[in-house]
């Protein structure tokens, strides 16, 4: 699976239900293993400004399905 295949899905956190957004960027160590996944909340319309980037550990997930990614935190 590759990064942009990643990018593409919502973020659920199944403990309350919130969509967190969708996948930005990603930490990567020099072993090439993946530390850390950034996420933004998606806007709803163009005109409000929002900077609600956030971290989770790639351990965090814990599905990966067609259109979401399921996280624990």
């Amino acid at each position: 699976m590759l990064l942009s295949d990643l990018q593409a899905k919502d973020i659920i956190n199944i403990k309350d239900g919130n969509n967190l957004g969708r996948i930005i960027d990603a930490k990567i160590d020099n072993t090439g293993k993946i530390i850390y996944f950034v996420s933004e909340e998606r806007k709803l319309m163009r005109k409000v400004t929002h900077s609600g980037a956030s971290t989770f550990d790639f351990e965090k997930i814990k599905k990966i399905g067609e259109d979401v990614i399921l996280v624990e935190l």
